[in-house]
């Protein structure tokens, strides 16, 4: 079987959307949101490992003016090193350190460094001859922090990087200091964050088992820094990595060990492994359902108030309850103490001021209501639906779209097959009774087509099993016949197909003759 195929789906419809395939866009989606918001893909680092050299670099910081001034003394900075490399003279290895540092200065200043300028002065070169084992550990750190924050820039200049990867890999391990293995985690994490193509050469050069390695022991910094790294270098889109390492000889127990202990910086970055691993590799997720990660991600849900750390937590619980369908079936289950506590933890985020909590908690609810019967009962069942309806009438659009998911998928039962769902009657006649009607209309008129497609699946409902007939005069009272009749000629052929077939079947030559 293959990794990430068997997963549930949302409400079906004609053009219904396998929740797999939503399961790995959004975990594609995921990445791109944490590099424009709240986790930086890449990032330039301006204070040494350990926390040293703050006050050195504050006072150096330079204006934006002052930048054709900085891109000269770049170009020197890289002559000098190249000078100090070619030395071999009295005094040799300090004059390439204080080169290094001089040039490390000057990649650390100001919110644009002079990358582009290094880079044409041959910088990456010296720097590579600068790695070598058997260099003191200030030179090695010096070079690998040089490293970093040219990775850090524009794609062609991550990509510059290629020639030290080598080296920068095997400092990974046990023969390098911590500093310098964890320096040099940070620039390939860099490396990483560029694109599938930068992950896919380190991976064929042996980075992530090093990098596994180093999440194991609890060594602070050293353990944030890798599990950053490796959430960069894992997630995908091909699943192989997520599942080679999760098979790393102690990797789940330290991943284990540093949710339930860690603090919120570690268990932040430890968090996004998690993501990765669950939203790509089946292996991974049912690895981690056996071993109570369930647990571990609700208790860390319901005591943090750590927006960085909450949205990994939600999203990666919401990954394992949208996997393994059996396991989940038997983890949740109803009045059961884990079931009540991802609940009212889910109720809490969607409580939350932060629109970001309640998208997220709403888009883990839609996959348990996903699920079998019982799932739906339960969740139809508790204080998160009246709270869903709000947001539906209330909330932005992306907010509103996963709500939906949540309220459509109650309303269906699990079928087999590409046919019509069986309707759960009660179900869709307290949602219409709350008010979701015009809503689900509202999205129907949304110039997303996501959106509208979701509305549209939940007028079929409507149209289809309310009792009595009453689903055709419910949906006209709402204006819901003109809001599908703009579809006439739309330019999506589904949407087309959709709202022209609900039309008419539901409103054709024959409707309203017996009232």
């Amino acid at each position: 079987m293959s990794e990430g195929t068997h997963k549930r789906d949302p409400i079906k419809s004609p053009v219904g959307n396998l929740a797999s395939q939503r399961r790995r866009q959004n975990a594609i989606i995921i990445a791109k949101e944490r590099r424009e918001a709240l986790m930086r893909t890449k990032r330039l680092c301006r204070i040494g490992i350990g926390g040293d050299d703050s006050s050195e670099l504050d006072n150096d910081m330079m204006l934006d003016e002052d930048q054709s001034l900085l891109d000269a003394q770049t170009t020197s900075a890289v002559e000098a090193l190249k000078a100090a490399v070619a030395y071999q003279g009295k005094g040799a290895q300090q004059k390439r350190i204080n080169a290094l540092r001089q040039l490390r200065h000057l990649l650390s200043r100001s919110e644009l460094p002079p990358v582009d300028v290094a880079l044409k002065a041959g910088a990456v070169q010296f720097l590579v001859q600068c790695l070598p084992f058997g260099s003191p550990d200030e030179q090695l750190l010096e070079a690998a922090w040089c490293l970093t924050n040219i990775a850090a820039g524009l794609p062609e200049e991550t990509k510059s990087l290629l020639p030290a990867l080598p080296l920068l890999i095997a400092h990974l391990g046990e023969k390098s200091s911590l500093s310098v293995a964890e320096q040099c985690a940070w620039a390939l994490g860099n490396v990483a964050g560029e694109g599938e193509d930068l992950r896919s050469i380190l991976l064929s050069q042996g980075a992530l088992l090093p990098l596994a390695r180093m999440i194991l022991p609890d060594k602070g910094s050293t353990v944030r820094t890798a599990a950053w790294a490796l959430s960069n270098l894992i997630k995908g889109p091909h699943p192989k990595a997520a599942s080679e390492l999760i098979r790393v000889d102690g990797v789940l127990n330290a991943i284990s060990r540093h949710l339930k202990k860690s603090d919120d910086e570690i268990a932040t970055e430890v968090a996004w492994v998690v993501v990765y691993l669950s939203a790509l590799s089946d292996t991974a997720s049912s690895m981690m359902m056996k071993s109570n990660f369930m647990q571990l991600l609700v208790e860390r849900l319901a005591s943090s108030n750590s927006l960085q750390l909450l949205i990994p937590v939600l999203r990666s619980l919401g990954n394992l309850i949208a996997g393994d369908t059996r396991t989940t079936s038997l983890v949740l289950v109803a009045e059961s103490e884990i079931t009540d506590q991802v609940v009212g933890a889910l109720v809490r985020c969607l409580k939350n001021e932060h629109r970001v909590l309640k998208k997220e908690a709403a888009w883990v609810l839609s996959n348990i209501a996903a699920g079998s019967i019982e799932h739906k009962k339960l969740i139809h069942s508790t204080e998160a639906v009246p709270l869903l309806l709000h947001l539906m009438a209330t909330a932005p659009i992306d907010i509103r779209k996963e709500a939906a998911y949540v309220l459509g998928n109650l309303c269906v039962a699990p079928t087999e097959g590409s046919g019509k769902p069986r309707v759960i009657v009660e179900h869709l006649i307290s949602l219409v009774d709350g008010g979701c009607l015009h809503s689900f209309i509202e999205l129907v008129r949304s110039a997303d087509t996501e959106a509208a497609r979701l509305g549209l699946q939940f007028l079929e409902l409507v149209l289809r099993a309310m009792p009595n007939g009453e689903g055709p005069k419910l949906v006209e009272r709402e204006d819901g016949i003109e809001a599908m009749e703009r579809f006439q000629f739309h330019e999506n052929e589904d949407l087309r197909n959709m709202a022209n077939g609900l039309v008419d079947t539901y409103f054709g030559e024959d409707y309203g003759l017996d009232s």
